[in-house]
This record gives C-alpha cells, sequence and structure tokens, in this order.
C-alpha cells in the first residue's frame, strides 16, 4: 500500500510537471490604472489556486470557530448540571425477600 501511494503521488507530480511546462508562454494580465503584469501562465494559474484555497480556507474558519464556541458552551453547560446533580438512586438488586411479598 505504502508503494501504490508513492507511485501516485510521483504520476500526479509527472501530470502537473507536465502540465507546467506546456503553459510556461508569458501573458500579460492587465490591471486597474493601465498596470499590466506579464509573467508565465503556469505562474499566474498557481497565484490564483492559492488565493482561492485561502479565500476557501478563510470561509471555513469562520464556521469552525462557530462550531468550536458552541462546543464549549455546551461542555460548559454540562459540567455545570454534573456538579449541581442530585445524587443518583442506587438501583435495586432485584432480590424479592419474603417481606417483600404482598399476603
Amino acid at each position: 500500500m505504502k508503494y501504490a501511494l508513492l507511485a501516485l503521488k510521483v504520476v500526479v507530480f509527472l501530470l502537473l510537471f507536465g502540465f507546467a511546462m506546456h503553459n510556461s508562454q508569458t501573458v500579460t494580465m492587465n490591471l486597474f490604472l493601465g498596470y499590466a503584469w506579464n509573467t508565465p501562465l503556469i505562474v499566474l494559474v498557481l497565484v490564483f489556486f492559492v488565493a482561492g484555497a485561502l479565500f476557501g480556507l478563510l470561509a471555513s474558519l469562520v464556521f469552525v470557530m462557530r462550531v468550536r464556541r458552541e462546543l464549549l458552551a455546551l461542555k460548559r453547560e454540562l459540567r455545570h448540571k454534573s456538579s449541581h446533580a442530585p445524587e443518583p438512586v442506587q438501583p435495586l438488586d432485584g432480590v424479592v425477600t419474603s417481606s417483600d411479598l404482598p399476603i
């Protein structure tokens, strides 16, 4: 299994490397106010991929922080309830004596 995973990683790397080599031509990205950025296409693709990944992480971070805050509140509530809980009732042992039987 370890070798199969390593082989898969090598194949993915070679495919991405080949993609980068085939997209090495220079492109111009026109920005506002007359600015332009001349760079290889693969660099531009990589920049926008990283920016998208960062925006996705930022968006999920908001959700994770909300869930973590809710979890801490629930743990605090559980701790509070368990410290103020009445003594548990001892269960019956299930043995019936003659004094327990109705006459």
